[in-house]
């Protein structure tokens, strides 16, 4: 039996939400198809994000050889957590034969890269040797921007919340395949 028990407190959950993310496409820097895939790829998010489908911020620099825990050419792209879900399926969609690495941003970047880590496509092994275990600050990206860390205020209160889940639960009662939460 195991001993971790998740969280369900509403408040704890939401307080500790992940509001950033890390995209690293992966690429084989020395095949020249591999490495333009990425690059295309690149340029897709690029006109994507400037066209108002999502919030996606790739990094300026394009990394030729293995750098940080990456073992193989790559280039980062930063995503609020209000862009996940449609960067993730635009990436998943469209990414060809590259892998990527998503993870989040956290004061932990180690256990981000290596536990809390999500794969489009095949894995890669890291190097972790070079990442902090932990960090005080959070690692903020683009606060200018006012999204993810940086964002003045929630989207929804806890009060909302309990409304919406209360009503979502009033309307699944009708679906036969749909699980019910526990009373307590």
């Amino acid at each position: 039996m195991s001993d971790y028990h998740p969280p369900s407190d509403l408040e704890e959950v939401v307080n500790s939400e992940v509001k950033e993310w890390h995209f690293h496409i992966y690429f084989h820097q020395r095949n020249a198809d591999q490495h333009q895939a990425a690059l295309d790829l690149r340029d897709a998010v690029l006109r994507l994000r400037r066209d108002g489908a999502f919030v996606a911020v790739p990094l300026f620099r394009v990394n030729t050889d293995p750098i940080g825990p990456h073992p193989i050419g790559s280039y980062e792209i930063w995503v609020p957590a209000t862009s996940f879900s449609s960067v993730f399926s635009f990436l998943c969609m469209n990414r060809g034969s590259l892998s990527i690495l998503v993870h989040p941003l956290t004061r932990e970047a180690r256990k981000d890269h290596e536990l809390r880590n999500a794969w489009i496509g095949p894995p890669f092994p890291l190097d972790l040797s070079a990442l902090p275990v932990k960090t005080e600050e959070l690692p903020i990206q683009y606060p200018s921007l006012k999204l993810g860390y940086s964002a003045p205020e929630p989207e929804f209160t806890l009060d909302q919340r309990r409304r919406i889940g209360a009503n979502l639960e009033r309307i699944l009662k009708g679906e036969k395949e749909a699980a019910r939460a526990p009373m307590n």
